[in-house]
């Protein structure tokens, strides 16, 4: 009689095509893997090689000596002169002739009113400019999602309008825009938004794309026409993730607006061109502390936010 350990060993381990299977999966990602390292690494190669043939691989003449000198001009921010600068601080000709006489204090204070006025443009140009992207956006992340079933020209050209805002720089959008409306705020919130709206709606569509499709397909079942299939399905498991990717293309716009006053759209970017032109570090000092200190804020709300909402 053939005992069962006799049976087992003879017949056919049941799960050995799925072993083979998952094995070959396996090895397969591995090697794609180590051909995309591959592609990367000549890449990097190629960049090193390019910069070292056009002789720009270099960090220009002395260029310790100018680190350590514009660092310490930055370690004095231009703040501290509220109260230890000097009140009768003149200004000579080349022959000790006086030019002007200045009060650092007076100057100082009315610099710091400005900041404050610039920074608020600067939040004005982020929340607008973010919220314009999330409106825009919104739609044509829809309409992109694959698991939406959108027609197939409709979804393709969202996904390219898409792309194509996503690719645009937003200092590039801003010179446009400027050249078509003139400077001020609403140049640099057109530019914001074009720019974002892209990044916004890939990740709303992919968001939408890692949804469970069965309450949707349920509601779709019940006759419900796209727009209620969107209320009442996919706005609701999206609010989550939608709160979340709002909070952070808002937190990278209010850094991206600080650098849209080069161009003429006002706020921080303003100040800070104004101090590079001037070789003033110690009010480019200032100015870096306070966009920091902006940031550092909004992160820790919108960490708030996160925690209480998701």
């Amino acid at each position: 009689m053939t005992t069962p350990t006799h049976i087992a060993d003879k017949a056919p381990p049941s799960d050995a095509p799925l072993i083979d299977r998952e094995a070959v999966r396996w090895y397969g990602a591995r090697r794609q893997s180590a051909l995309l390292m591959l592609v990367y690494a000549a890449l990097i190669l190629a960049c090193v090689w390019s910069l070292v043939s056009a002789g720009d691989f270099t960090l220009g003449r002395k260029p310790w000596q100018n680190l350590m000198t514009t660092a310490g001009e930055l370690s004095r921010p231009s703040f501290v002169d509220l109260w230890f600068g000097n009140t009768q601080l003149e200004y000579k000709s080349d022959d000790g002739q006086v030019l002007r006489v200045e009060n650092q204090r007076a100057s100082e204070a009315k610099f710091l009113s400005g900041l404050g006025s610039a920074i608020w443009t600067t939040l004005k140009i982020a929340t607008l400019g973010s919220l314009l992207a999330a409106i825009l956006g919104a739609p044509l992340g829809f309409l992109s999602a694959k698991n939406m079933h959108a027609p197939v020209a409709v979804a393709w050209l969202a996904r390219r309008v898409l792309d194509i805002c996503r690719s645009i720089h937003t200092l590039v959008f801003g010179l446009l825009i400027v050249g078509i409306i003139g400077l001020g705020p609403m140049a640099g919130i057109l530019a914001i938004a074009l720019h974002s709206m892209g990044t916004w709606g890939k990740l709303y569509a992919e968001s939408i794309e890692t949804l469970d499709m069965r309450p949707i397909e349920a509601v779709r079942a019940t006759g419900a026409s796209p727009v209620q299939v969107f209320l009442f399905a996919v706005w609701p498991a999206l609010l989550p993730n939608f709160i979340s990717n709002h909070l952070y293309i808002w937190e990278y716009n209010i850094r991206d607006s600080t650098v849209l006053g080069l161009i003429g759209a006002g706020g921080l970017g303003l100040l800070v061109s104004e101090a590079v032109s001037l070789f003033q570090w110690g009010r480019l000092a200032t100015l870096l502390i306070a966009i920091v200190l902006m940031v550092v804020a909004f992160d820790a709300l919108s960490r708030r936010i996160r925690a209480a909402v998701l």
